[in-house]
């Protein structure tokens, strides 16, 4: 694994009024059911930070470290970037009162929703940012919770030293088959690991290729299974999962999305100024090299912009 991402190609064009006024660049690597490249572009082997794209890794590690969660929609939201809908704070909520906790147990910053409806019925019932709504809850009450069952200190439980973090770093390293090449610190407070893409699609891929019962496989068919808590209702995580059988799919922050699905294979990217925009469209052609086709890959296909509230245009994939 090289040392220094080197950055990708053109990936994407934006159209507007049939001009092409922009292009994103990124880099992407489809993997089939053995985990072997079948097409990519860009840089796939050097490391970028998966950012929320780690999280089904860090459920992983939380469980084999004694998390006591076997409700699977725990377990999802553990995985979750979630909108901050009502049903994901109140599960949130939960989770920490089961133990005996509060929102002020955890480390990552007080904020508003992620999710825009979300938000805007916080603000409209007269509140403000808590840390019960930041879209990483769900992890850092995983993270709590598992350090309260290990006999871990929750002082400090986000620095990349504490026991917890560490074991979340050996879990990353063995599931991605690659050394961590730097550690960061994600948007919510705790650690984020360098690996490459490639080592990302892989991951994606041995937890949908599982034996039922690992606990690969349990977080895997706890995300599929409630994929409205690992996004929102209008997460595009939460509608692919939904809408392609078998499906596990996580964004991350800065353009990542990673997807695999059992038998067929996986796909990780990363788009290179962090638009989201251009995240889906190219999912959508990478998936294609698999042959995995569904109604909602067409909606996502190639996303409309807008002028005057019209479609005047749209993202399109290159690749």
């Amino acid at each position: 694994m090289g040392k220094t991402y080197e950055g990708g190609v053109p990936l994407a064009e934006v159209v507007r009024s049939g001009f092409v006024e922009g292009v994103h660049r990124g880099s992407v690597v489809v993997l089939d059911a053995a985990g072997e490249p079948v097409a990519g572009a860009g840089d796939v082997t050097s490391p970028i930070f998966p950012r929320s794209s780690s999280k089904p890794m860090q459920a992983i590690g939380m469980l084999r470290a004694g998390l006591p969660l076997t409700d699977p929609a725990d377990i999802a939201l553990v995985a979750a970037s979630h909108a901050g809908e009502e049903f994901h704070v109140e599960r949130v909520t939960a989770l920490l009162r089961d133990a005996g906790l509060t929102e002020e147990a955890l480390h990552c910053p007080p904020d508003l929703p992620f999710g825009e409806a979300a938000r805007e019925a916080v603000l409209r019932a007269g509140g403000g940012p808590a840390r019960v709504l930041m879209n990483c809850s769900g992890k850092h009450a995983g993270m709590v919770r598992t350090c309260l069952a290990a006999g871990w200190p929750l002082d400090g439980y986000w620095r990349p030293e504490h026991p917890l973090q560490q074991c979340l770093t050996a879990t990353i390293e063995e599931i991605t088959g690659e050394r961590a090449a730097a550690v960061g610190v994600d948007g919510c407070g705790a650690p984020v690991l360098a690996v490459s893409l490639t080592g990302l699609a892989r991951a994606f891929l041995r937890l949908v290729g599982a034996e039922p019962g690992t606990v690969e496989r349990t977080v895997a068919d706890a995300m599929r299974a409630h994929p409205e808590l690992v996004g929102g209702t209008q997460a595009e995580d939460t509608r692919l999962m939904r809408g392609v059988p078998g499906l596990l799919a996580k964004i991350g922050a800065e353009g990542v999305i990673a997807a695999a699905i059992p038998e067929v294979g996986a796909v990780a990217l990363k788009i290179d100024d962090g638009a989201a925009r251009a995240r889906t469209p190219v999912l959508v052609s990478a998936l294609a090299r698999l042959d995995v086709r569904a109604p909602i890959l067409t909606e996502y296909a190639e996303p409309p912009l807008l002028g005057g509230g019209l479609p005047v245009g749209a993202i399109r994939p290159l690749w």
